[in-house]
């Protein structure tokens, strides 16, 4: 299916919070965060109409997660029933490399996917934190039954779940209802650590569920795969502030470009390799300064034009 990125709406779903950054300096920080959140923000940078439907408080971080929110044009839909906003601390090494603990919870009833919707994209903690995760999946399963794209980042947090089987068996009903998946190494390891992440990507595209299959490997850049073709893209070198947010930033610019015209259909070599590198250079732009902060389409080459589309040979 054809998208106009002008006309194209996307509903992301998932946990919206506040990052609480520490650095080995002992200075601390507060930016509106949670992988979704972030994702919808990254998008609506991008040019695309998003909404994030999320839970969220009526606290002094749910004003400060709502002002970020509209500052970068998502719109909010919130979720009953209504709790306090949540805050994930991010621990950063000399590096710039994070480590979290969270205080989050997660429990709306159902999700409905309403009329216009072109893309919906779920993940993250929100996926599989019981009792809200079984409400992720049951949106996730309408909006495919409805033709409506799904893209899936599981971005595994195993601080919050300590039963990984569970994790994986969750994931794995998600991916078979996904169009896009992203996973990064890490969460590889953690949900599949008998397997090697070229495997496991293997696996995923021979269910025959996702259309594309993409994993992140940090500073070494990431494999992006169909059942036809796969592409290793490097990553941008940059110097780190942080890496929080990096992989939300790439995906947000993965659907992004997906959601061009030029990128229907299937995927060829020269529009995998187009992809990665657009992502890369979301990621490693957020990479350079502090917090999600991902970038606006102004800010990528590639996308600042009307249309996006890998250079013809």
């Amino acid at each position: 299916m054809s998208v106009d990125v002008n006309s194209s709406r996307a509903f992301i779903v998932g946990e919206s919070l506040v990052d609480v950054t520490r650095t080995v300096a002992g200075e601390s920080t507060i930016h509106p965060g949670g992988s979704p959140l972030n994702v919808a923000v990254g998008l609506a940078r991008l040019g695309l109409p998003t909404t994030l439907v999320t839970q969220l408080g009526d606290d002094s971080r749910g004003t400060l997660v709502r002002d970020h929110l509209a500052r970068s044009g998502v719109d909010v839909v919130a979720l009953d029933p209504p709790r306090r906003t949540g805050s994930a601390t991010a621990w950063l090494d000399e590096q710039g490399r994070a480590a979290y603990s969270f205080d989050i919870g997660w429990d709306p009833v159902a999700i409905s996917v309403p009329a216009g919707v072109t893309r919906v994209h779920v993940g993250s903690i929100a996926s599989y934190l019981p009792p809200g995760a079984d409400a992720v999946l049951g949106c996730a399963h309408r909006a495919r039954a409805a033709g409506i794209p799904v893209s899936f980042d599981p971005n595994v947090r195993p601080a919050l779940a300590p039963d990984l089987s569970e994790v994986r068996r969750r994931v794995l009903e998600l991916v078979a209802e996904a169009e896009v998946v992203k996973l990064s190494d890490e969460d590889v390891d953690a949900l599949f650590p008998d397997r090697s992440p070229e495997a496991v990507v293997d696996d995923l595209i021979a269910t025959g569920g996702p259309r594309l299959v993409v994993l992140t490997r940090g500073g070494d850049g990431a494999t992006l795969a169909t059942g036809d073709h796969r592409v290793a893209v490097g990553a941008m070198p940059v110097p780190v502030v942080d890496t929080i947010g990096a992989g939300d930033s790439f995906m947000a610019a993965v659907l992004a470009v997906l959601a061009e015209p030029s990128m229907a259909g299937s995927l060829d070599r020269d529009q995998l390799s187009f992809l990665g590198a657009v992502a890369c250079e979301a990621a490693a732009i957020t990479c350079s300064r502090p917090g999600a902060d991902p970038p606006w389409r102004r800010e990528l080459p590639a996308l600042a034009g009307e249309t996006a589309s890998p250079p013809t040979s």
